[in-house]
């Protein structure tokens, strides 16, 4: 893998590996991958992913969360969403290295989807460290940094604003507040990057350096934008950092990246 995130015939490299997985970190990826196995079996699971900072190697004890994905055989049911906070609840109690456990649930359908093939599809082939069952990503093309990709992945936050506005009226605690800002710098961060991408000719999902490479091209920006990287990593319960990330540097931000790539396709 070069400098751009990118291996030697230029499509992205997968950027996470259980072998970077930091030393503190190891027994918590060790009781997740055994839980799963318990709770889900073979019967309902296929395969399970790590994905984050974890296995990027760049966790911080104590502050990082955990986020895991599973493909299943069928469409979630809420007898497997109930099951999977079960999970997180319990792993998150367990371990204070972490700050927070989320396993997303997907069929192995949708993931494997024409529709999802540059968005989820690419989420699972890049962003995503095999923990379980066989690899989707044999399934799945190689990709590149190119505008399909930054459009598919990363091009509806038009109409994500809306649902954080309603969730920040109605934060009622710094920890409702602290939930929000985490999802919401993380989102305004890759957005930014993915606007940049086909530009730039690389990919990366570390924060700061995303926040960086999009001053390159909006130097106007740019402090906006670290305080959304700050804020993905330490979230904040400052109704003031949510009102700058939500008010005005998402939606400068949108109307920019529509200008650029477009909107992502609805989804029936």
């Amino acid at each position: 893998m070069n400098g751009r995130g990118l291996d030697h015939d230029g499509t992205i490299a997968r950027e996470g590996a259980l072998e970077r997985v930091p030393a503190a970190f190891a027994p918590v990826v060790d009781a997740a991958r055994a839980r799963i196995a318990e709770t889900f079996g073979p019967t309902r699971l296929h395969s399970a992913y790590i994905y984050g900072s974890i296995p990027r190697g760049t966790a911080t004890p104590g502050v990082s969360d955990l986020d895991l994905q599973l493909a299943l055989h069928d469409e979630p049911t809420e007898a497997d969403r109930a099951d999977a906070q079960a999970i997180e609840a319990a792993l998150d109690h367990a371990f204070p290295q972490i700050d927070g456990v989320g396993i997303l649930l997907s069929s192995t359908r949708l993931l494997l989807s024409d529709l999802e093939r540059h968005d989820a599809g690419f989420f699972i082939a890049c962003l995503c460290t095999p923990l379980l069952g066989p690899d989707l990503a044999r399934q799945l093309p190689r990709y590149r940094p190119t505008a399909q990709l930054a459009r598919e992945t990363n091009g509806d936050l038009t109409r994500v604003l809306p649902r954080w506005r309603a969730r920040a009226a109605e934060a009622a605690t710094d920890a409702d507040r602290r939930t929000l800002s985490r999802l919401v710098g993380r989102r305004t961060v890759r957005t930014g990057f993915t606007l940049i991408m086909p530009r730039w000719g690389g990919w990366t999902s570390d924060l700061d350096r995303s926040a960086e490479l999009f001053g390159r091209y909006y130097p106007e920006r740019v402090e906006q934008m670290r305080v959304a990287a700050s804020t993905g990593r330490t979230p904040s319960p400052d109704p003031a950092v949510l009102d700058l990330l939500i008010n005005d540097l998402g939606p400068w931000l949108a109307a920019e990246y529509t200008a650029v790539h477009g909107e992502k396709a609805p989804r029936p």
